[in-house]
């Protein structure tokens, strides 16, 4: 897999800030859920199964690329897809290319996913397939190691980048969701002596489930039990604006002036969210003259579902 370049951008609070462009990984418009989606697909044809079974609403960036290297690779795809908190279900352009590559859509409820889980496995199976789910059992466990992997290994590539730019990073920052992208990170980190800041701004979860999940993730990975990793953990979930997917007008500037400024495609619901979160962590830390590392994520399609929606008030 490709380095991914990394650019300097704007100081902020005195800081030295470097943006990481996973967004320009690979295809399907990439994006860390990218790296993570390899690390699925290998353990799947490791394990020998046939169909691939994901699981994210219709923002979902991992749904959007499974979809695409499962149609790629001609594997059939099903995506169990929970409507918002609200009950409500938005379309999307990474649900309308999900849609595109021909994937199933089966869609629940959020207190309703194990069951149609359970009843997809079973079905498919009475039917011949050898279904692999990237979450592991119904209750969405047993399959953490695979997923951390991915980003245990930008480590090694940010240190190596480190050296060609002549630059050492303080703080890695980036959008923290499922917890896949951090605790690779953190593994990573740990691998490395600890030489960064690993902080992850939430998008969704409140700072004690995710260290929860976090701490699965990391035992799984590092093969130890029930071991605490909270110390290497950093978690802010300070910025989350009314949950998943919601954003206020702070986040709606950034993302704007982002792109006059820098032509860098952000979005409400990751990868904007994440980058004001970081300015305001730096901001009420009383953070300077460090070099600042932001991990651009991707979901380069929500970003044009937030233009196309912000063209139709202006």
């Amino acid at each position: 897999m490709n380095k991914t370049p990394i650019q300097s951008i704007k100081s902020i609070n005195n800081n030295n800030v470097f943006i990481k462009r996973d967004d320009l990984l690979g295809e399907s418009f990439g994006g860390n859920k990218y790296r993570i989606a390899y690390e699925f697909f290998k353990d799947m044809e490791t394990r020998n199964k046939d169909l691939i079974i994901a699981y994210g609403n219709n923002r979902s960036n991992l749904c959007r690329i499974i979809s695409y290297l499962a149609y790629k690779k001609r594997i059939p795809c099903y995506i169990v897809s929970p409507s918002d908190d609200s009950g409500d279900r938005i379309d999307t352009f990474n649900s309308f290319l999900v849609n595109l590559t021909k994937a199933h859509y089966v869609f629940c409820n959020k207190n309703n996913v194990a069951d149609t889980v359970e009843k997809l496995i079973l079905d498919l199976t009475s039917k011949g397939y050898k279904p692999y789910y990237i979450n592991g059992d119904k209750y969405g466990k047993g399959n953490e190691k695979v997923p951390v992997h991915a980003y245990y290994k930008v480590v090694d590539e940010i240190v190596e980048q480190e050296k060609a730019i002549n630059v050492n990073f303080d703080y890695i920052f980036f959008a923290s969701g499922t917890g896949m992208t951090q605790a690779g990170l953190i593994a990573g980190n740990i691998n490395h002596g600890k030489k960064f800041k690993i902080v992850g701004i939430s998008i969704a979860r409140n700072v004690n489930n995710q260290i929860l999940k976090l701490n699965i993730f990391l035992n799984q990975y590092f093969n130890t039990n029930n071991y605490d990793y909270s110390n290497n953990i950093i978690f802010d979930d300070n910025y989350l604006f009314g949950g998943y997917g919601k954003y206020n007008n702070e986040i709606r500037k950034e993302i704007i002036n982002m792109y006059k400024e820098d032509g860098i495609p952000l979005d409400p619901t990751y990868t904007g969210k994440a980058f004001v979160g970081m300015k305001n962590y730096l901001s009420k830390n009383n953070i300077e003259n460090k070099n600042i590392l932001f991990i651009h994520t991707g979901g380069t399609p929500l970003f044009f579902d937030f233009i196309n929606y912000i063209s139709e008030k202006y």
